[in-house]
């Protein structure tokens, strides 16, 4: 069950708690490098489940890390869509409007990487507060798994520490090194066998 947000307030937080960058997902890795670690979410990095045992393991190991840092505590879920206007409908609202209908429009960011305005494309972010439990949100998350979704994640709300599933795994943001180091040594199973951990 959502509780309410309100979006002025949570964009005052995150430029607050988070002034190195937009709440943009995919760049968090870079922005956050020296707090980040990567899970897979399937043995031998595999990418995609095809099994419902398959898909047991990615959210298993979704859920677990998910519950390590936010059990007993409220969370922001946090989806995407995109425009090619600020305001004008999503170029592909499912199965973001169904799967997080309580989300809120929170933060709009132009994508000024072409100079020609006419591509300009706009990503839209949507929040909901919520107590975390695990598998609240195994809908979504099975969803990103199928890369069905795209930019999801889940912070606490001071913005202390960030997960941010993708198809493949997770990218989790930690509060410091040792508590980054703690984390990636409980679940090293999961880690990638690549020496840049991707």
């Amino acid at each position: 069950m959502s509780t309410e947000i309100a979006p002025t307030e949570l964009t005052a937080l995150w430029r607050e708690q988070r002034s190195s960058g937009p709440p943009i997902a995919h760049t968090f890795r870079g922005t956050y490098a020296d707090v980040w670690v990567r899970f897979h979410s399937l043995p031998r990095s595999k990418r995609y489940p095809e099994s419902e045992n398959e898909y047991a393991i990615v959210l298993h190991r979704y859920n677990a890390i998910l519950d390590k840092l936010f059990a007993d505590t409220e969370v922001f879920v946090v989806t995407m869509d995109w425009s090619i206007t600020s305001v004008g409908p999503a170029r592909f609202p499912e199965p973001r409007q169904t799967l997080h209908a309580d989300g809120i429009r929170w933060w709009t960011e132009p994508d000024e990487d072409d100079a020609d305005p006419e591509n300009r494309t706009y990503t839209r972010l949507y929040a909901d507060r919520r107590p975390w439990q695990p598998g609240c949100i195994d809908r979504l998350l099975r969803a990103v798994a199928d890369d069905r979704l795209a930019e999801v994640f889940i912070t606490d709300t001071a913005l202390q520490r960030i997960h941010h599933p993708y198809d493949g795994g997770a990218d989790v943001i930690l509060t410091t090194p040792a508590e980054r180091d703690r984390l990636r040594d409980e679940h090293i199973d999961w880690l990638s066998s690549h020496p840049s951990g991707l």
